[in-house]
Order: structure tokens, then C-alpha cells, then sequence
């Protein structure tokens, strides 16, 4: 019984994380961020973080992997939100 419930949590967890490599290769391609929360995404990212606590505390492994690939990703799209989402000054 655990086989088919690992498998279920790695599917669902490969699914969800794949789901974020398409915004994530957009903005590190383009740097366009207009379109980006970053309060979406900083509540998003800590929300992972504590999945991820979560997970390690719980010794579940589809739950670890699949929040520590997302919080990669989520952290560098906020990073560049961060970076590239000011305007630039008037000069």
C-alpha cells in the first residue's frame, strides 16, 4: 500500500512542480515581471518553505522533493521580480 501512495505523491508533486518551469523560463528569458504579485509571490514562497518544513519533519520524501524544486524556482522568480520589476528613474 505505501508503493501506491508514494507514487501518488511523486506524481502529484512532479506535476505541480513541472507546472512552474514555463513562468519561470519566460521570466529568466525575457526579465518580464510586469505581470508578477511579488506578494503573491513572497506569500507563495513562505507557504513552500513551511511545506517543505513540513515534509522534512514528516520524513516525506515527495513532499521535500517537490517543495524544495518549487522554493528554487519561486525564490529566483521573486529574486527577479526584485530586480527587474522597479522602474527605472527618470533621468
Amino acid at each position: 500500500m505505501n508503493d501506491w501512495i508514494d507514487l501518488l505523491g511523486y506524481s502529484a508533486a512532479c506535476l505541480t512542480t513541472l507546472s512552474f518551469i514555463p513562468q519561470a523560463w519566460h521570466t529568466f528569458k525575457t526579465k518580464d515581471v510586469s505581470g508578477i504579485s511579488a506578494g503573491m509571490y513572497g506569500v507563495f514562497t513562505l507557504g513552500v518553505t513551511l511545506w517543505l518544513g513540513y515534509g522534512l519533519a514528516l520524513r516525506a520524501w515527495p513532499i521535500v522533493a517537490a517543495n524544495a524544486v518549487t522554493l528554487a524556482l519561486a525564490l529566483a522568480i521573486l529574486l527577479m521580480k526584485r530586480r527587474y520589476g522597479q522602474p527605472a528613474p527618470d533621468a
